[in-house]
């Protein structure tokens, strides 16, 4: 029998102040990195997809961006503490 599935891990890159769709107010933004894998007995192999969001921390609304969007918004990140 082979195991085999995907696994995804969100890793968040930082901090920026940001204007949010959902609450209409400008409040801390973190910038998200989503990595999906495919995994053999439960050991992750190579990456299949990789997707960037923006998550607004005062309401949660979380929009997808591109990745040439999480490069620019790279550039003006503060650094996640904690």
């Amino acid at each position: 029998m082979i195991i085999w599935g995907f696994r995804r891990t969100v890793q968040r890159l930082g901090s920026l102040l940001l204007a949010c769709p959902g609450c209409r107010g400008t409040y801390a933004t973190t910038l998200n990195k989503g990595v999906t894998k495919f995994t053999l007995f439960f050991i992750p192999l190579f990456p299949t997809s990789t997707r960037y969001a923006l998550t607004c921390t005062w309401c949660g609304t979380t929009a997808s961006i591109t990745k040439e969007e999480a490069e620019q918004l790279k550039a003006q990140l503060q650094p996640v503490q904690g």
